[in-house]
């Protein structure tokens, strides 16, 4: 009994050491907590307040049973998982499914490597100032709206668009790119890539530039050349930030593209490019179906949470990185 009660005291004066020590610090740096207090108001407001609105999910909701929405949420009548039993059983629901993976999936075996060979080539320009240009070039894309994006492609593209225009001098046939099921997926892979790879091969640079360059100096003693330099020295030196950004791919795999799909698709295309988030918005602002929505989109973030967990772990087996 005495050795249990000394282990027992010896832990709460451990506890309290370590509470002590806690407090000194945060009274040391009282300036850092408080700006940290709109940070946190923010994610609290927009992350986790949310959080109360998943009920419409397992509610058949009725905006006009309360006072107020939230009042509404309160009133609404409690139906379990029958919204979504009536998602799953849903043929079309399937179809937006599939095609949200394979848009998405598309652009991530295309769009990702991309990114991190231009960011080795930039690497290996000499000269600074043409390789801020470049950089400048591939880069200013990611600041348009994909509204300017459509508008760009649209007078390139479109029916009496740049292209067409030379086709038909040619004396062939106009060709649809914007309403031909067949071209349409591939138009939203390619629009993708030209408005993020440049962003994305910023964030690779910025890894490539925090690698030793002694290492590159003891290989070039060795005899090795710029392809062996790359292979050995330059890939794994970036991986770790290859690996996060590919688990944040494909943590997101069935919840991007939503603006760009949106403003780029039609109903000519619909069975080709109607995604989750672009069914939600149809069914939760045109057709006022709040409940059948919020179940996809909890349904949706489920799945993303299970692929970034799940990809993540796999990471770590096989390549004994990750991000936590």
């Amino acid at each position: 009994m005495s050795t249990i009660s000394y282990t027992k005291n010896i832990s709460t004066d451990n506890f309290k050491k370590k509470g002590k020590k806690t407090l000194n610090y945060v009274k040391n740096h009282i300036p850092l907590y408080l700006m940290l207090i709109p940070g946190l108001l923010v994610i609290i407001v927009f992350n986790f307040v949310p959080y109360f609105g998943l009920l419409i999910a397992f509610e058949d909701y009725n905006i006009f049973a309360g006072n107020n929405p939230l009042d509404a949420i309160l009133r609404s009548e409690w139906v379990g998982f029958a919204n979504f039993q009536k998602l799953f059983t849903n043929s079309y629901f399937w179809k937006v499914f599939r095609n949200t993976i394979v848009i998405n999936g598309l652009k991530i075996l295309w769009l990702f490597p991309l990114p991190i060979i231009s960011a080795i080539l930039l690497n290996e320009i000499k000269n600074s100032a043409f390789r801020r240009i470049s950089q400048t070039v591939i880069y200013m894309p990611y600041f348009f709206s994909w509204v300017i994006i459509f508008s760009i492609f649209s007078s390139i593209l479109g029916t009496y668009g740049v292209v067409n225009t030379l086709i038909a001098s040619l004396g062939f046939e106009r060709i649809s790119f914007f309403m031909e099921p067949g071209i349409f997926r591939g138009l939203l892979v390619f629009t993708e890539g030209w408005k993020t790879v440049g962003y994305n091969t910023v964030i690779f640079l910025a890894s490539i530039t925090a690698i030793d360059s002694t290492l590159y100096e003891a290989a070039r003693i060795d005899g090795a050349g710029k392809l062996r330099q790359i292979w050995n020295i330059t890939i794994p030196g970036i991986l770790p930030t290859i690996i996060l950004m590919l688990i944040l791919n494909v943590g997101h795999i069935l919840d991007s593209s939503f603006d760009q799909v949106l403003v780029f698709y039609n109903p000519i295309v619909y069975d080709v490019a109607d995604i989750i988030q672009t069914y939600v918005y149809r069914m939760g602002i045109g057709q006022m179906n709040f409940s059948l929505s919020t179940a996809l989109g909890l349904f949706n973030s489920v799945v993303a949470f299970i692929l970034i967990v799940g990809s993540n772990a796999l990471s770590k087996k096989l390549l004994n990185r990750s991000i936590w």
